[in-house]
């Protein structure tokens, strides 16, 4: 597997094509707002210097790299980058017309119970709007729209829930917020949760991240007839040994 190296980040090459490129991006990094420093210029600058990448990609250099959908700076996991306006366009209209599917991994905090029936999704539903919210508003103000979560419980621990979860729809934070007004805020989130639980696991457990995992995109690539699904190798060690190691004795 090709790795960016950036000195802070280490930025695995999970696929790529002539004009695509899909990577795990580690959780801290921002996406495009940092130039130089984010996402897309660290993957610009090592396609241009290791043969590796270059001998296998050609970027329109008017273009450069931008992404095709958005992942907060504080979510670790996939994001696919488009190389030229061809390869941002084919893969925009899939996200456009809903044909790509996002999973994602979290911890949340409490215990949200199985269904009992034999469908193990559930929906959160609660509109939201366009601008983010905070803890105590996380539905947003002005205007709301219909928002879709589906999620399942995969997991639980002493006092976390780790859920799958997909998104119906693409609102700012939909997740975080949408588990905030559950009663179920993603652990770590810094916006939406509790400043006190932050504060301890940061404190006791070297845990200063957002506990949300983008893990895989299942979508029709520029030479495929059919849609293939690209996944993270592994659910980030931060949020697995945390979830392994809760134990009631420790965690509030």
């Amino acid at each position: 597997m090709i790795t960016i190296d950036s000195g802070e980040f280490q930025i695995p090459v999970l696929a790529l094509g002539r004009s695509w490129i899909v990577v795990d991006k580690p959780a801290g990094l921002t996406v495009h707002n940092a130039a130089g420093r984010d996402l897309c210029s660290l993957t610009l600058a090592q396609i241009q210097k290791n043969a590796a990448l270059k001998g296998q990609m050609d970027i329109d250099p008017d273009f450069g790299i931008h992404p095709v959908h958005r992942l907060d700076k504080e979510t670790s996991g996939i994001i696919l980058l488009a190389g030229n306006r061809e390869s941002f366009r084919f893969f925009s209209n899939q996200f456009e017309s809903r044909q790509i599917k996002k999973e994602y991994v979290a911890i949340l905090h409490g215990r949200l119970k199985k269904p009992e029936d034999n469908d193990p999704w559930r929906t959160w539903g609660w509109s939201l709007s366009e601008t983010a919210g905070g803890r105590l508003h996380p539905e947003g103000t002005g205007n709301r729209k219909d928002c879709q979560t589906r999620f399942r419980v995969l997991d639980h621990s002493a006092h976390y829930t780790m859920v799958a979860i997909e998104l119906l729809t693409g609102r700012t934070h939909q997740i975080r917020r949408h588990a905030k007004l559950a009663g179920h805020p993603v652990v770590g989130d810094a916006r939406y949760g509790s400043t006190r639980a932050i504060n301890y696991l940061r404190r006791n457990f070297a845990f200063d991240r957002l506990a949300l995992h983008a893990r895989s995109l299942t979508l029709q690539l520029p030479d495929g007839k059919a849609q293939e699904t690209i996944e993270t190798p592994a659910i980030p060690s931060q949020m697995q040994d945390l979830f392994k190691n809760d134990s009631a004795a420790h965690l509030p």
